[in-house]
């Protein structure tokens, strides 16, 4: 499969007016994909394996770019390899997908690769000025002329030679600052600084599964302060419900430092989670939400039951049975549900089963559905029914007795089957059949 980087340069930004810190962007990114590395001011992602998480490359690569535009990053670039982002993000190439990986690298200075920077003076009295020229050399040359790094770099950024990186772990807290491009002389000034500290918050709780319900702002004052003004101050801000909205959060934030005043002028900036809990998500139904509509489902269901006439609005009911088609079965709403006991099936159930069951060829005595099955556990024994009778179109009554030893079987290429052979006299043969298809 091939790789997908993301290369996040941390000291390219349009403007200077707040210093980024990389490893507050490293926690920041790990919401994306738990396969997040940082070296000095370069924070790489590999996100091939949570493209479909997101909906896909372009859903993601949306994500990312308007979440790193708010860390105020705009260095950014995606190709096969982690050098090969970093090498495009600093000549401003955005997509390394666009061509060949060799086309996209070839024409880029020598500059766009540390370790082939790093030779520049020698490389460029060879008369290689781009990354072509230098490839163009002889290897063996290369080898011996320069240091290993060279070679290793290049094979890694063409995709020769695999990448290999100590992977940023999540911390179990969080905690970041931030220095102030001045002095600030107003709480709600402080807003344009804490909006950032608040998306890596939004990121590490995404990251962890949480929702915070509690965060504190601390600011520390100018070094020119008034002696009774302190170090600094702090403002914790709760919420009612585990929350990991970063919108919200910055409207109470700033809702609060509304009402604060300033002994000094603030220069930098600290935030921590200081309460956080498991974040629940909400259940997306397709029947009314109660807390929308402030009505039980209960009631909906029975008004819909009155508009449209009795047995027209049915729910599942389980039953205690040991065959698998009479387990559950469809009731009208105002039915008084049955307070029997359900049967604990002690094997595995397949998640769907056939109406009718499915008559299996039979070769050298196993079973065969696109190709030879292998039998995996069983047989389980079910066998009862004779109690249940059903009237046929004809009038006439026959017994729903069933006697089958099931089993799971496996199939190269229809999966996980749930099978049975139909207990009949021994004079007789027995025949497979399918009745389920585990999921």
């Amino acid at each position: 499969m091939t790789l997908h980087w993301a290369a996040l340069l941390t000291d390219a930004v349009s403007d200077s007016s707040l210093r980024i810190d990389p490893q507050g962007v490293a926690v920041w990114a790990l919401q994306f994909t738990p396969r997040v590395a940082q070296k000095g001011a370069t924070v790489w992602l590999e996100v091939a394996q949570s493209m479909r998480l997101f909906g896909g490359e372009d859903p993601l690569h949306q994500r990312v770019e308007a979440g790193a535009a708010e860390l105020g990053i705009r260095a950014l670039a995606w190709a096969p390899t982690s050098l090969a982002a970093l090498a495009c993000a600093r000549m401003g190439l955005r997509d390394g997908f666009a061509m060949p990986l060799a086309q996209v690298l070839d024409p880029l200075p020598i500059e766009s690769m540390d370790a082939v920077n790093a030779h520049q003076a020698t490389l460029a009295r060879l008369g290689c000025q781009t990354l072509a020229d230098v490839r163009k050399l002889p290897r063996g040359g290369i080898s011996r002329r320069f240091d290993s790094e060279l070679l290793l770099a290049l094979d890694q950024a063409y995709g020769l030679r695999p990448e290999g990186y100590p992977w940023v772990k999540l911390p179990e807290t969080f905690s970041a600052k931030l220095e102030m491009p001045g002095r600030v002389d107003t709480a709600p000034a402080l807003m344009f600084g804490a909006r950032r500290l608040l998306l890596q918050m939004g990121g590490w709780l995404s990251a962890r599964q949480c929702g915070v319900t509690a965060f504190t702002l601390h600011w520390c004052h100018d070094a020119m302060r008034a002696r009774d003004a302190g170090e600094g101050g702090n403002l914790t801000v709760r919420t009612a419900l585990p929350t990991q909205n970063v919108e919200h959060l910055c409207r109470l934030l700033g809702e609060n430092l509304a009402k604060v005043h300033l002994l000094a002028p603030a220069g930098e900036l600290a935030l921590s989670a200081t309460e956080v809990s498991p974040f629940i998500e909400t259940s997306r139904s397709l029947l009314p939400d109660d807390r929308a509509s402030f009505e039980a489902v209960g009631l909906v269901l029975e008004r819909i039951d009155a508009r449209l006439g009795q047995h027209r609005v049915l729910r599942p009911t389980l039953n205690e049975d040991s065959r698998m088609a009479w387990m559950a079965y469809w009731q009208p709403m105002n039915v008084k549900r049955s307070t029997s006991k359900v049967r604990q099936v002690p094997g595995p159930q397949p998640t769907w089963i056939l109406k009718n069951p499915l008559k299996l060829d039979v070769r050298d005595d196993c079973p065969l559905y696109q190709g030879p099955l292998q039998l995996l556990l069983g047989p389980e024994r079910v066998e009862g029914g004779w109690w249940h009778r059903v009237t046929d179109v004809e009038g006439g009554q026959h017994s729903l007795q069933v006697a089958r030893d099931y089993w799971v079987a496996l199939s190269q290429h229809a999966g996980a089957l749930w099978i049975f052979q139909q207990r009949l006299p021994r004079n007789e043969a027995a025949c497979w059949y399918l009745h389920g298809i585990f999921a």
